[in-house]
């Protein structure tokens, strides 16, 4: 790639994704604060460039419903389509005979199948056809993603791009811009959370506490991926 995108503001870097890929690119919303910015600069680049946003979701099932709130509001604001996509209900129902409704608290390998079966197997099929995919990452969030980059090839999904466009931006920057556009966001974030994922899975935070340690807070640091967001070695 001949452009340094690691100069270049988030809304460029997601207008050159949205004129090299056109309906190709896709933005993978879990609706966090960070993606509610995302989507925000999307639209404005997509309508200018006369195209609609191509966005999805994946519910895994155990969303909290201040999430789906959430969501309905930014269809709401925008005027938009988000595609939802759901785990394959025959594995879930599977895993949870074999080993429980909560089987994610007794090992990290069991927490990671049930990631695997709810987030993971979506996730491709929603990747399926594109090639690129914009992302909410930011380096600050946790010691597995202060490395990311703001374009990568993502080899685990076939080779295809990944769009980091904030992935540089500070915690402060991103509730900055949420003020000042008074846009919608998930209201647990009032009530001390800081990075919302499955309901089971995710706690508020002290002030003394680093932005993920609310997900998965039972394990180590380097244990707190999904798997969505795993680089291939």
């Amino acid at each position: 790639m001949d452009i340094e995108f690691e100069n270049l503001g988030a809304d460029e870097v997601l207008r050159w994704a949205v004129k090299e890929f056109r309906d190709k690119v896709v933005f993978s919303s879990s609706f966090s604060a960070e993606d509610i910015v995302i989507t925000d600069m999307l639209v404005e680049v997509c309508r200018s460039e006369g195209i609609e946003p191509n966005i999805f979701t994946i519910d895994t099932g155990r969303l909290p419903n201040e999430t789906y709130e959430v969501i309905d509001k930014v269809r709401e604001r925008y005027g938009i389509n988000i595609r939802v996509y759901f785990p394959d209900y025959r594995e879930v129902e599977e895993m949870v005979e074999k080993y429980g409704m909560n089987l994610f608290y007794e090992s990290v390998e069991k927490r990671e199948m049930c990631c695997e079966i709810r987030k993971v197997k979506p996730l491709k099929r929603a990747l399926n056809g594109m090639k690129a995919w914009i992302t909410g990452l930011r380096r600050e969030q946790s010691i597995t993603r202060k490395d990311v980059r703001k374009v990568e090839i993502d080899n685990i999904h076939g080779g295809i791009y990944k769009i980091n466009p904030i992935v540089d931006w500070s915690d402060g920057q991103v509730w900055e811009y949420i003020k000042l556009k008074r846009l919608p966001y998930n209201s647990l974030y009032d009530r001390g959370y800081a990075s919302i994922g499955c309901e089971p899975c995710t706690r508020a935070i002290r002030k003394i506490e680093d932005i993920r340690a609310g997900r998965w807070w039972w394990e180590s640091p380097e244990h707190r991926e999904c798997g969505i967001h795993i680089k291939k070695i």
